[in-house]
């Protein structure tokens, strides 16, 4: 077991540990938020909400965690579901890798637990794409284990808390703050206890503005006390995502119809249906021309790279576009839309691509970079 004292924490007695947890709780159970997920112990639901939030905002899973719970109410429908299906229920959240992993943990759950979702943290922690932090928050709000749910707001408040003097973001510090969480967690009420940390930690004790003279547990926290709020949490700059150029290409036939491609497996978005899309070859791309306002033209070349691989010849036009932003957290991508006509609709044999009205997009699954291309093009078309 973890010596917090190795890490220069010393923790609490007993006495104050009951006097925190009761703090916390009171306070939540005065303002916690009524959020859907809280109105159920379903192990599914609370394992689909956990997995929503990741990286999204509350206010943005709510419609999607309705609709997918609807479209896949039980493990056995989310296991059997199609690609397509999946990959549109799923459609705008980004992290696409999340639901894929989910549909293979639950097939896993058909194949491994005989379709009963697992219930010891050990059991939930083997399902794909579950992490430490989902399996304590299952275990917890769905079976009442006594296991922390360790996520960023979580790490911020303790590191609060304890002046602790570790960065937050780097993975090998993480179990410092589940050492710290498996002391204070409250055993009679443990899903409470991560999700009114987890409220705590989205509001009150926010990464930017916080309002530490309004936290039940300011009497608690350390760095309140000692004026040291700013200093905490400790955690090293992000790299800034990677710039890249990328060409659109929105190509009609005569019958009005746009020609969509799949991305293929292995490729960023794999899964999902988009324009044409290439990554431009410039010098530029190695430059800082990303700012509003800069224009990088395209070179003759890679349209005719775009004929090539497509055997298509487009009658290319003039029209100018807006340019299109879209940040990754590993890319952040400026797109140009250019457009052609094609008297001859006959499609290459490689790859998949299909001839697509503009009323039937709706039925494909588009990932957010390929609506704001078309929102572009629509506006300035």
């Amino acid at each position: 077991m973890l010596d917090l004292k190795d890490y220069g924490i010393d923790m609490w007695p007993k006495e104050k540990i009951e006097a925190f947890r009761k703090a916390l709780l009171d306070w939540y159970d005065a303002n916690k938020r009524d959020l859907p997920w809280r109105r159920t112990a379903d192990p599914y639901a609370v394992w689909v909400s956990e997995i929503m939030l990741q990286q999204t905002q509350v206010v943005t899973v709510i419609p999607y965690y309705e609709r997918f719970l609807d479209w896949f109410p039980t493990v056995e429908a989310l296991a059997e579901a199609t690609e397509e299906r999946l990959l549109k229920a799923w459609e705008g959240l980004g992290y696409y890798s999340r639901v894929r992993n989910m549909q293979a943990a639950a097939q896993q759950i058909m194949t491994t637990f005989a379709g009963d979702f697992p219930q010891t943290y050990e059991e939930i922690l083997s399902l794909k794409g579950i992490g430490p932090y989902t399996a304590g928050a299952i275990a917890s709000m769905a079976f009442g284990l006594p296991e922390p749910a360790v996520d960023g707001n979580v790490m911020r408040v303790m590191a609060r808390l304890f002046e602790v003097d570790y960065d937050i973001g780097d993975p090998k510090n993480r179990k410092i703050f589940q050492a710290i969480m498996e002391e204070l967690i409250d055993p009679e009420r443990p899903g409470d206890f991560n999700q009114a940390l987890m409220d705590l930690g989205t509001d009150i004790e926010a990464p930017k503005n916080p309002r530490p003279e309004e936290s039940p547990v300011r009497a608690f926290s350390a760095a309140y006390l000692h004026g040291t709020m700013d200093k905490y949490p400790i955690k090293e700059a992000k790299k800034k995502p990677r710039p890249v150029e990328i060409q659109a290409f929105v190509i009609r036939n005569q019958e009005g119809q746009y020609l969509l491609e799949k991305n293929q497996e292995g490729r960023l978005l794999s899964g999902f249906w988009s324009f044409p899309i290439m990554e431009t070859q410039l010098v530029a791309q190695q430059l800082d021309l990303f700012e509003e306002g800069n224009q990088v033209l395209e070179p003759l070349s890679q349209l005719r790279g775009f004929e090539e691989k497509y055997q298509l010849e487009p009658v290319w036009k003039e029209q100018a576009f807006s340019l299109i932003t879209h940040v990754f957290s590993h890319q952040k991508w400026r797109i140009q839309l250019v457009e052609g006509w094609v008297k001859d609709p006959q499609l290459p044999d490689e790859g998949q691509l299909v001839w697509a009205d503009l009323e039937d997009f709706e039925t494909y699954p588009f990932a957010t970079p390929q609506k704001k291309m078309v929102d572009a093009y629509l506006r300035n078309s």
